[in-house]
């Protein structure tokens, strides 16, 4: 018995689990954790491969644009590359044609400030994929649709260029013009995914609703390549603007300061929405792994033990539980009533009522002569206030317990 509250007493980390056991419990998780990672670093690596370079005029990988570059070349259209928007709008003039490879990546604030030196420049503007909010901005009065497939297209338009490509690669975004001098060519659904819109002093801009003709790896197929050349080398200077996330014009003037229309953007803005969903999947997946591996709520069940086990190692994990829940009053109560079980059949008591008060306490305090008020508080009082008093409570039963079998 004295061993219960000892156990009970003993340092918390008696019950700690072992390196060995932490590390069961957790290999599982971690190596689930560290597959995804090696999925995702074996992903990362073969999409790498299509990103990188992508409508670049120096890239020769697939979506790169070196074949066209150097085409235009041959025709002696000079090309200069610009990654700023400060180095895009002070190279555009009446024999230039500005190409803006991702309109999209602009915040509002440079898209204005494209928009205002293109609008004054009467070269030609080609804007690639520009969804509905660009569109707005860099082609005033031009409506952009859903993006659609790509697919090969005839021209059905006037345009001299579409007219002598003959059929291309085309598709994406499609777009509509009011109350503007617009052809449109290569239709989707009754909507063109080419546009051409002319401007009063403002030189043209053309929109493409895809770039995929600019790729390497489609150029030669159709009439892309002629589409291309005639598009982009209608002046003989192109500027081949590749905007980047990283452009500190984002949110200032030309002198470089502030001017408080720029577009913040939070941490969150930042990561790509495949990212986010992907975090919700995996929330979603553990919430139900915990479901799954949570305990069924009901009664508890007595089951048989499927080996034997010695009374010393039950009783003193029986106390860790207890140490560990900080439950005195449950060891305490476990205490007291072995105590009155084991007692009763020593002083004629049953063993039904040897849990009763008004029965067991009588037939104790005539057996030693002692009144009932200290043995109620003994064998039924109240939990042990901290851990001292459940080790006194122990001693005090155990020589109760003594004194009763010597009597």
């Amino acid at each position: 018995m004295t061993a219960v509250a000892d156990a009970t007493t003993a340092s918390p980390t008696s019950a700690s689990a072992s390196p060995r056991q932490v590390w069961g419990r957790t290999r599982g998780p971690l190596f689930a954790l560290l597959l995804l990672v090696a999925a995702g670093i074996v992903l990362a690596t073969a999409r790498s491969g299509d990103q990188h370079g992508r409508l670049d005029p120096r890239s020769a990988d697939q979506h790169g644009s070196r074949a066209v570059a150097e085409l235009l070349k041959d025709r002696g259209v000079s090309i200069r590359v610009a990654t700023t928007l400060h180095d895009a709008t002070a190279a555009t003039g009446p024999d230039t044609t500005l190409l803006v490879a991702a309109p999209n990546l602009l915040t509002p604030h440079q898209q204005n400030e494209l928009r205002a030196a293109t609008g004054d420049s009467a070269g030609r503007t080609v804007l690639l994929a520009a969804d509905a909010l660009s569109v707005d901005a860099l082609a005033p009065g031009v409506h952009a649709s859903s993006s659609g497939p790509v697919a090969t297209r005839a021209p059905q338009c006037s345009l001299p260029a579409a007219r002598a490509a003959g059929d291309a690669d085309t598709g994406g975004f499609r777009y509509t013009a009011d109350d503007l001098d617009a052809i449109g060519c290569y239709p989707r659904g009754n909507l063109p995914t080419v546009l051409l819109v002319h401007e009063k002093s403002a030189g043209d801009t053309v929109l493409l609703g895809s770039p995929d003709l600019l790729y390497n790896n489609r150029l030669a197929s159709h009439g892309n390549a002629s589409l291309a050349l005639q598009l982009l080398g209608s002046r003989p200077h192109l500027v081949w603007y590749l905007p980047s996330l990283a452009n500190p014009s984002a949110a200032r003037n030309d002198e470089g300061v502030d001017d408080g229309t720029g577009d913040e953007r939070s941490f969150v803005d930042l990561i790509p929405s495949g990212w986010l969903w992907g975090t919700l999947q995996l929330a979603v997946a553990a919430v139900l792994a915990a479901i799954w591996r949570a305990r069924r709520l009901g009664p508890l069940v007595t089951e048989r033990l499927p080996v034997a086990i010695r009374a010393s190692e039950s009783t003193e994990g029986r106390a860790r539980l207890y140490r560990k829940a900080n439950a005195r009053d449950r060891a305490a109560s476990s205490l007291r009533s072995a105590t009155r079980a084991r007692i009763a059949p020593l002083i004629g008591v049953s063993p039904r009522d040897a849990h009763s008060p008004s029965v067991l306490l009588p037939a104790v305090s005539a057996r030693l002569s002692t009144t009932e008020g200290g043995l109620d508080t003994l064998l039924f009082g109240p939990e042990p206030s901290d851990d001292a008093a459940l080790v006194r409570l122990a001693d005090q039963l155990d020589t109760l317990e003594r004194e009763v079998r010597t009597s």
